[in-house]
């Protein structure tokens, strides 16, 4: 009974969270005695493939004629997979939130996400966050079969140095669902996958501000955010609102510039290891759920640090 997973490919390339899930799943393989089968659903390289055997894949299901966004097709490839499988995992992303719900009614299996543990038998028992992340639950299959919803960033890369197999077939059963075209995030890195976050808010007074933002995330290496009311006037993409209803952060490091810290904010983000705050007003919110917090004007303050982490990396 192999483990199998899905792994989720932008233009090509693997994301960090599918390196992340296949760790996982060769982490339960080993409790569970079996080996880890991974199925691709885009145009992957071989030679992309074949990365996923050093994070413990020992064989690559390759499907490249299915459309990211088509998961009634996407369910049925995996179901037609799953005969000898009793655990598939995927990372708790959009894509995937999209395919697990329709594969567990199909399959009769438990749907557990937002999950931060390896079970330690072979009776599926992990710990998932919930309540906006807010608190820690221990949850157990009941079911024969069951699909696990892995949190990005929270298991981390294992790599073991493997090879696979590679298997390719092909797809033909037409969908009820057909594609037009497709509007992509134009962010230098995956927010959900950043291991740091530079945030904004409406504190910034506009969007020809966002330069020093852009700035700072360029020297740290990191993402580029916002909170809601930044996207709901037009300032930055919705693809960069993170929160309760945006995107989820899990990052080591969140920095929030000019956010008050409303509670679907913090819901969002409160993830992160660490949370730094700068505002001008020290009643904020945020400074009460921030690890450090600095009051002051962003516009002096943000500046001297983007100097400052210059000065460190040279």
């Amino acid at each position: 009974m192999s483990v199998l997973v899905y792994t989720e490919s932008w233009n090509g390339i693997f994301r960090k969270s599918s390196f992340e899930t296949v760790s996982y799943a060769s982490e339960t393989a080993k409790v569970l005695g079996t080996d880890v089968i991974a199925v691709s659903l885009e145009d992957v390289s071989d030679d992309e493939l074949n990365k996923l055997g050093n994070y413990g894949a020992t064989k690559v299901i390759s499907v490249p004629n299915i459309n990211k966004g088509d998961s009634q097709s996407a369910a049925k490839v995996f179901l037609d997979l799953s005969s000898d499988s009793s655990v598939i995992i995927c990372s708790n992303t959009y894509t995937s939130k999209m395919i697990a719900p329709r594969l567990s009614v199909k399959m009769g299996a438990a749907l557990l996400t937002n999950v931060i543990s390896v079970s330690e038998g072979s009776d599926i028992q992990i710990k998932r966050k919930s309540f906006s992340t807010k608190a820690i639950e221990t949850a157990k299959s009941n079911t024969e079969k069951t699909i696990l919803c892995i949190a990005p960033n929270s298991f981390g890369l294992i790599e073991t140095g493997g090879s696979c197999t590679i298997e390719k077939i092909d797809f033909s059963e037409s969908g009820s669902l057909s594609f037009d075209g497709q509007e992509t995030a134009s962010g230098k890195i995956s927010i959900s996958e950043a291991e740091i976050v530079v945030s904004g808010g409406r504190g910034l007074k506009g969007p020809e501000n966002w330069g020093m933002i852009e700035e700072l995330a360029d020297v740290l290496g990191a993402a580029t955010a916002c909170s809601k009311p930044v996207s709901d006037i037009g300032w930055r993409p919705h693809s960069e609102h993170v929160g309760q209803t945006g995107i989820t952060v899990t990052s080591d490091l969140y920095i929030a510039i000019g956010i008050s810290g409303a509670i679907q904010h913090l819901a969002g983000v409160n993830s992160s290891k660490v949370m730094v705050v700068i505002n001008t007003d020290p009643e904020a919110p945020f400074f009460k759920a921030a690890d450090y917090g600095i009051v002051g004007d962003a516009f002096e303050v943000v500046p001297h640090l983007i100097e400052e982490i210059k000065k460190l990396k040279n």
